[in-house]
């Protein structure tokens, strides 16, 4: 507890010092949103939620100790791993529909829905060809070998709120048609 400070009261959720900030913060990082919803999770005894939220901290935790040190990682950096896994959920689920192992493809597609919980509201084709096409005006490409010059300006107007394969297609579209 940073000095000068009364102690919370007995049985209220302590606020932690954001690092780097000195401050106190009351909004939660989605790492201590994750942990807290498992700890409900597992008190609720869900088990595709806890299972789901289980593997998604395990994701967190092994990429932020992947690489030279040991760093804590960024809200945004959690919602790309949230949007992997929830990518990983959907081909899984297609690849067990398409061997015919139904109750474990729709084991997936609930895992999925746990994750779609904590990513950004998707964007629908309307918003995605708006964006395309402003981003095809700001760069000034025509014809599809200005693919990657378009997807480089779009990529970061989308971040997490739409597939990759979505967003190429889009493009491709627009740039020859």
């Amino acid at each position: 507890m940073p000095a000068g400070l009364p102690a919370p009261p007995a049985g209220a959720p302590a606020r932690a010092v954001r690092p780097g900030t000195g401050s106190m913060d009351c909004m939660p990082t989605l790492k201590e949103q994750l942990r807290a919803d498992l700890t409900t999770a597992m008190k609720a005894r869900d088990e595709t939620r806890t299972r789901t939220l289980r593997m998604t901290l395990t994701s967190i935790s092994t990429e932020e100790v992947s690489g030279d040190s040991a760093r804590e990682l960024t809200d945004d950096e959690v919602v790309k791993i949230l949007a992997r896994e929830a990518k990983r959920r959907r081909e899984a689920a297609t690849a067990f529909a398409d061997a015919g192992r139904d109750d474990q493809a729709a084991a997936e597609r609930a895992e999925e829905q746990v994750l779609a919980g904590y990513l950004p509201a998707q964007l629908d084709d309307g918003e995605l060809a708006s964006l395309v096409a402003a981003a095809i005006a700001e760069t000034g490409a025509s014809g599809p070998a200005a693919m990657g010059q378009v997807m480089k300006a779009v990529t970061p107007k989308v971040a997490g709120r739409a597939e990759g394969s979505r967003v190429a297609a889009a493009v491709r579209t627009q740039l020859n048609g």
